[in-house]
């Protein structure tokens, strides 16, 4: 792991937060996606589970980084299952990550805004605000859906920033994903870290060329507050 960069919270103005593998643990999404689906998939074909998950899978991969991959919509049709309804399945494992909601807390009562910025569903970022406590503390949530570009996709950022009218030098994106923090880069938000530990069902991914973050005590409080405090 490389060392802790805290970040420089007087030069910073506006948060933008992932959901899934940052805030929220994304071992609920792994085991709906690789475990739950699949199984219904051979369910309803009458096939082997194995079988069943190596369609699925290839499927996924035919769509990913686009905003058909992050679709429940389209995945409904595309293999003949309730996609939202099979989600009620796993609902249980919908869990925050460690320490979210104390950075969210004193965030907030710095007064700097905190927009959600995910790649998920209508449906799902309904489920999940709806069974975690984060909602109150944000000040937007919004999809990729709404704005037309996966956040992959470099015109993502331009089209958010004009939405919610924000600095991209004084503005932190917190994420899991690579590729979303390398097109938010190439946009130019100043400050980008990655979490690193997204599923508590699996071990952290390899430190890429953001600042790493385990849990959200190294980003740092604002405020001059202590990061373990």
């Amino acid at each position: 792991m490389t060392p802790i960069a805290l970040l420089p919270w007087s030069e910073i103005r506006v948060v933008l937060l992932d959901m899934d593998g940052t805030m929220l643990d994304l071992h609920f999404d792994d085991v709906f996606f690789r475990r739950t689906v699949p199984e219904a998939y051979a369910r309803k074909h009458g096939i082997g589970f194995e079988r069943a998950r190596e369609i699925v899978l290839t499927a996924y991969q035919e769509h990913r980084g686009t905003l058909a991959w992050y679709d429940l919509d389209h995945w409904s049709a595309r293999l003949g299952l309730d996609i939202p309804l099979l989600k009620e399945e796993v609902a249980h494992l919908i869990r925050v990550h460690p320490h979210v909601l104390p950075f969210l807390e004193r965030v907030r009562a710095s007064g700097r805004p905190i927009h959600l910025v995910t790649n998920a569903h209508a449906h799902s970022l309904g489920m999940k605000l709806a069974r975690t406590p984060i909602g109150p503390y944000l000040t937007s949530a919004i999809t990729s859906h709404e704005v037309g570009w996966a956040k992959e996709q470099l015109p993502f950022w331009p089209l958010l920033a004009q939405r919610l009218g924000f600095d991209p030098g004084a503005t932190v994106l917190v994420d899991d994903s690579e590729p979303v923090l390398e097109a938010a880069s190439r946009f130019g938000i100043a400050h980008l870290r990655q979490v690193v530990n997204p599923s508590s069902g699996a071990p952290p991914n390899p430190v890429g060329r953001f600042p790493a973050v385990m849990d959200f005590r190294d980003l740092g409080l604002p405020n001059g507050c202590s990061r373990r405090e």
